[in-house]
This record gives structure tokens, C-alpha cells and sequence, in this order.
């Protein structure tokens, strides 16, 4: 027999993978998974939908109708206590008569932050917070860093030998990672809301920067300076100045997770500022075997072993015969 405890971790689990399959479609809301489980056992569940949409609580709500009264509902995220363009969550679930409510983590959107929680637990709902926390907040993770800072999750991608390069010394690059890598880079593309890539790379590759090998919609393409007319990467946005800047101005036009694809000197840029929260290297079976071969970052290096950059692997995938190497900043 599965005990309360159980039944709430799967039930939670559950509400985690529907989250999953609203990554694409929620941006610039979060997405959000609930399950709503009655008092005689049956489960009614929901996502968060296109924006203007119903959100996750509200279409477990409406799929459950009046056996919503007495259950107990599971959301990875703390229900909204504001207007915006649709009602607040919270008062939806107070209205349908829940008794009991289970959220993974709060929302540090300033307009909730706490006042879901204080909203049901107002109306003598029991409110349980934390449930499965540590795999809601990696998930949405791009959401809450946009909501804390105001920027972009960052994420660096790089492709590269066994050696350390990405390129030959003629610049020849294609193709360096086999195709399983390639697709799982396009799948990385269609799960962002941006791509970024400097002007060198523009003239010089004239990459289009769409999902052609995974399924998925098309990123809003960003260049750093000026892309010449005519380029496969418009239309994009054209933006200058330090990284910074440029995060904060995409932060504010609504992009929650960029991807920044290079080349050598705007991976250091955003590298060397410190502004990159989740690095995936691809690493194929190849090597150069020389030191001509174009790095993964310009400029100058650490001058010491001690001031190498340090983080942490926190995933390792095989993919054909290549790698995909996640990382972490060591924060």
C-alpha cells in the first residue's frame, strides 16, 4: 500500500512532468503543472497555456467542476494572487472549494510572492510548501532568475574536439559534433526564447539560428552589433554594448532563457563577466592536435592554475558518438 507521503511525491511528480510540456508555450508566464486529486481518488490535471490562456490550477480546476470540493491540489508553483490577464488562481481555488493545497515553491514575482500562499491559507486551506522544491526550482529556473534579476537565465553553448577546439585553422567547423548532438543543440534552441550571436560569426558562418532538426519553434534571433543586410539572421534584433546591458535590455523586451552560441569573443564576453548559468559544451571524438586551431574563448585566459574558472558538472549525456557536457557556475 503506497502511503500519504508517496502518493504526494508522485502526485507532485506528476504535476512536474506536465510543467515540462508547457515549456514551450507558457514563456513569458512559467510553466506550471498541477493535479488535482478528489476525494475519491480520481485526478484531474492541467498546464499552463499560451499566454492569455487558462493557467495550470485554473484547467485542473475546470477539468475537475464540482469534485474539485475537498481535494487536495499539487502545483509547482504558488498560485497568483493578481489580475493580469486572467483572474487570480488563488481566488479560483478558494471559489471551488479545495481543502487542501501543495506547492513546490514560491513565486518571487513581486505581485505573488507569498500572497497566494496567505490568500488560501486566509480561507483555512491547508497549505503545504516544498514538496519536491529542489526539481521545480531547476525547472524553472529561467523563469525565477528572470524574476529576480530582471535578466536572462544564460545558457553558453559551445561545440569542440576532445582538444579544446572549435574550429580548424582554415575555420572550417562543419561538422564537428555528429548528428545526434546537432539535433539535441535545436532542441536547446527551440527550448529559448532567444539565440544570440556576435557580428563576427554573422559575416563569417551566416548562420540562419532556426530549429530545422527538432521540433519546436523558432528562437528571436539576436546579433551583437550590426548583421549585414541580407543575412540568414534576419529578421533579428541588433543590439550593442557591454553583456550586461544587453541582458537587461532583453530581460525587459520579456526573454526568460537565452542562448548565446558565440563565437570565441562573445563567449568570452559573457564568460568573463561572469554572466552564464548554464554552460553545454558538446564534445566530439575528434582532435586537432596542434595549438593553431581556433580556441573556445578569445582573448587572454587565467594567467594561473588559481585563477582558473571552477563549477561543477551537473550532467554528463552520450549522444552517438559525441558528449553533451552540462556546467554550472560553483555559486
Amino acid at each position: 500500500m503506497i502511503g500519504p507521503v508517496s502518493q504526494d511525491a508522485a502526485a507532485m511528480g506528476r504535476a512536474l512532468e506536465l510543467a515540462a510540456g508547457a515549456r514551450r508555450v507558457a514563456p513569458p508566464n512559467p510553466w506550471v503543472g498541477a493535479v488535482l486529486v478528489a476525494p475519491d481518488g480520481s485526478r484531474y490535471e492541467g498546464a499552463t497555456g499560451p499566454p492569455g490562456g487558462a493557467h495550470a490550477e485554473a484547467a485542473a480546476l475546470a477539468a475537475a467542476g464540482p469534485s474539485a470540493g475537498g481535494a487536495t491540489l499539487y502545483v509547482t508553483l504558488e498560485p497568483c494572487a493578481h489580475h493580469g490577464r486572467t483572474p487570480p488562481c488563488a481566488d479560483a481555488v478558494v471559489a471551488a472549494g479545495v481543502a487542501r493545497v501543495v506547492v513546490a515553491i514560491v513565486d518571487p514575482d513581486p505581485r505573488v510572492s507569498g500572497s497566494g500562499l496567505a490568500r488560501l491559507r486566509r480561507a483555512g486551506i491547508d497549505v503545504e510548501l516544498g514538496l519536491r522544491a529542489g526539481e521545480a526550482t531547476a525547472q524553472l529556473g529561467p523563469y525565477l532568475t528572470h524574476r529576480a534579476t530582471g535578466r536572462p537565465w544564460v545558457v553558453l553553448k559551445l561545440a569542440a574536439t576532445l582538444d579544446g577546439r572549435t574550429a580548424a585553422p582554415d575555420g572550417t567547423s562543419r561538422w564537428i559534433t555528429g548528428q545526434a548532438a546537432r539535433r539535441d543543440a535545436h532542441r536547446l534552441r527551440a527550448a529559448s526564447d532567444a539565440v544570440l550571436v556576435g557580428a563576427g560569426t554573422v559575416r563569417a558562418d551566416d548562420p540562419a539560428l532556426t530549429v530545422r532538426d527538432g521540433d519546436g519553434p523558432d528562437p528571436q534571433r539576436v546579433v551583437l552589433g550590426t548583421a549585414p543586410p541580407g543575412a540568414k539572421v534576419h529578421p533579428a534584433w541588433e543590439l550593442a554594448g557591454p553583456p550586461g546591458e544587453v541582458l537587461d535590455e532583453l530581460g525587459r523586451r520579456g526573454v526568460l532563457q537565452l542562448l548565446v552560441e558565440g563565437g570565441a569573443a562573445t563567449a568570452r564576453q559573457f564568460h568573463g563577466a561572469g554572466l552564464v548559468d548554464r554552460y553545454v559544451l558538446y564534445l566530439a571524438p575528434a582532435l586537432l592536435g596542434g595549438d593553431d586551431g581556433h580556441p573556445l574563448f578569445g582573448g587572454r585566459g587565467a594567467a594561473t592554475l588559481a585563477d582558473a574558472w571552477r563549477g561543477r558538472i551537473v550532467a554528463v549525456t552520450r549522444l552517438g558518438d559525441d558528449l553533451r557536457v552540462d556546467l554550472e557556475p560553483d555559486r
